[in-house]
């Protein structure tokens, strides 16, 4: 008896053993059995945001204001109330968009009604997010009806458009190369660029429906290129490209990839300008219902076709070279990285940029350059006094041209733009002369933005703290874009994947997209609890949205 209870227990053992050799066969099957994906350029980039576990700034919630609160205060409420779980999905840096938990209540507006009964229509018939929010009222206000002087061009004009040396940045009024058609010539035979510069007008570069944008941003991408030369001023380098229909483009060649954020250590002034930063800010102005950024398309060049063989720069072309790994290289001259250890090059000779519309030449619509009184210090310790008094914005309020007109206005239009871009980088901005101080900012030069999506700089939010305005029509259509319906990190990836260079944005930038638009509603939602909605929101939409 004795002797049998040890076999009994051999085989036992053995069984087990058995067993887990079999449960064991089994997982390993079934792990080679799952599909293995090969990482995108896109999923790289997330992977890249998760190892580096950079803390996101955020500001923390404040007390909702006292009393009874009005229609647009509890709705600011609601977007306040989802703030925690929005943090908790961002920390993940998760590549499948997870800021939808930013939106899970929904808007309970009575007098505003965002989503109508046609648009919960387009939802069934799956139309685009991009599509229905360019469909909603908010985006589709008429404006006055246009006079001359609202035109930066009349179509009757003399004015005669000529290209000027290979050394130039535009148009000249002298010569008879190119004459601005007169009323009876088909619309058809003009140039996209031209089209796009009788457009212009006091309210807007261009219209949300005009067909020539699209068509100018095709061309910008494909177009014959004629001749470069090097754009002469600012810190980086920059060419100027004649197409072959006499249009005239910026190019901003690629310096870093989409997935290398600008690090923490490095000062705002000497960072790089990126070309996606600047297609991106193109379609995010259009988004936000700005219209104040010139077309940007994105494109891939031949440096040695397109570039060395078409410039007339012989500096430029001396900069060129091929590299230890037989890339076509140069670095041309600028203040900041053109040298033989910052090489811009191709694979081998491809190379990604940004190209520009150009605005029409000083000549022609003369500009005028302000100083941001926002501006940053540039200096590594020194410290610009809106840092340092908090009552700045008073004094800027009793300043020309703060005083009158819609001015402020429009830079705090800026801000929210450069917000969201994370652009620090405003120095100075430019308005058509012709239309004086009743007009629009010209949101130019956006390469600095898009740099950190871990991080949000809040100082640029500083003019819309200190000021505590906005326009109601931009406050609205911010409010549509945290919807869930339309939520901007959507409908801007929608938009970008219409470049020829898409992806534009790594998702974590997108995301980050998302988180701060909430931190202007709450900034919003704080200067409304201090000074009341009547005085914090300026009315620019009359008697909207009550014949809706």
């Amino acid at each position: 008896m004795n002797q049998r209870i040890p076999k009994l227990m051999f085989w036992k053992y053995k069984l087990m053993l058995l067993i887990l050799i079999l449960i064991s066969l089994v997982l390993h099957v079934l792990i080679a059995l799952m599909p293995v994906q090969e990482l995108s350029r896109q999923e790289r980039c997330d992977r890249r945001t998760q190892a580096g576990g950079q803390r996101v700034n955020v500001p923390r919630n404040r007390s909702g204001m006292k009393g009874k609160p009005s229609k647009t205060n509890r709705e600011l409420q609601n977007y306040a109330s989802t703030r925690s779980s929005s943090r908790a999905s961002q920390s993940q840096a998760d590549s499948n968009d997870k800021s939808q938990s930013f939106h899970r209540k929904q808007q309970s507006r009575a007098n505003l009604r965002p989503e109508s009964k046609s648009q919960r229509e387009l939802y069934k018939l799956n139309v685009s997010k991009l599509a229905a929010l360019f469909q909603h009222p908010l985006y589709n206000i008429p404006l006055p009806t246009l006079t001359p002087d609202d035109q930066l061009f009349s179509i009757n004009s003399a004015e005669k458009f000529s290209p000027k040396s290979s050394d130039s940045d535009g148009w000249v009024s002298h010569g008879q190369e190119y004459v601005l058609p007169v009323a009876d010539s088909p619309v058809d035979s003009y140039p996209n660029w031209m089209k796009f510069f009788l457009g212009i007008n006091r309210h807007e570069l261009y219209s949300r429906n005009s067909s020539t944008i699209g068509s100018l941003l095709r061309e910008l991408s494909t177009s014959k290129v004629v001749s470069v030369v090097q754009k002469l001023g600012g810190t980086q380098l920059k060419l100027t490209m004649t197409l072959q229909d006499y249009g005239k483009a910026l190019f901003k060649p690629m310096k870093q990839t989409r997935d290398e954020e600008t690090s923490v250590d490095l000062f705002y002034f000497s960072d790089f300008e990126r070309h996606n930063a600047e297609i991106a800010a193109f379609h995010l102005d259009q988004i936000l219902g700005f219209r104040r950024i010139p077309p940007v398309s994105g494109r891939l060049v031949d440096l040695v076709t397109e570039i060395r063989d078409r410039t007339t720069d012989g500096h430029l072309e001396r900069t060129f070279f091929i590299s230890p790994a037989k890339n076509v290289c140069f670095y041309g001259d600028c203040s900041y990285y053109c040298d033989m250890e910052h090489p811009l090059c191709g694979k081998p000779k491809l190379m990604e940029g940004s190209m520009a519309a150009y605005l029409p030449d000083v000549k022609l619509a003369k500009r005028l350059s302000w100083r941001n009184p926002w501006r940053r210090s540039y200096h590594k310790t020194k410290k610009a006094k809106w840092e340092l008094d908090p009552d700045y914005c008073d004094q800027i309020k009793r300043s020309p041209p703060y005083k009158y007109g819609s001015r402020l206005l429009d830079v705090i239009d800026m801000t929210v733009l450069d917000f969201l871009m994370g652009n620090m980088d405003r120095h100075h901005y430019e308005t058509f002369q012709k239309f004086e101080n009743n007009s629009f900012i010209l949101h130019l030069d956006n390469g600095r933005g898009f740099g950190r999506h871990s991080q949000d700089e809040l100082s640029i939010l500083v003019p819309l703290q200190q000021c505590c305005r906005m326009r109601r029509g931009t406050f609205l259509r911010l409010q549509l874009l945290a919807s869930e319906s339309y939520r901007l990190s959507d409908v801007m990836r929608e938009s970008l994947q219409s470049d020829r260079l898409s992806p534009i944005l790594c998702e974590p930038h997108l995301i980050a997209l998302n988180r701060r638009l909430l931190t202007i509603l709450e900034t919003t939602k704080d200067c409304i609890s201090r000074h009341g909605e009547r005085k914090v929101l300026q009315n620019d939409l009359g008697a909207w949205p009550a014949r809706h």
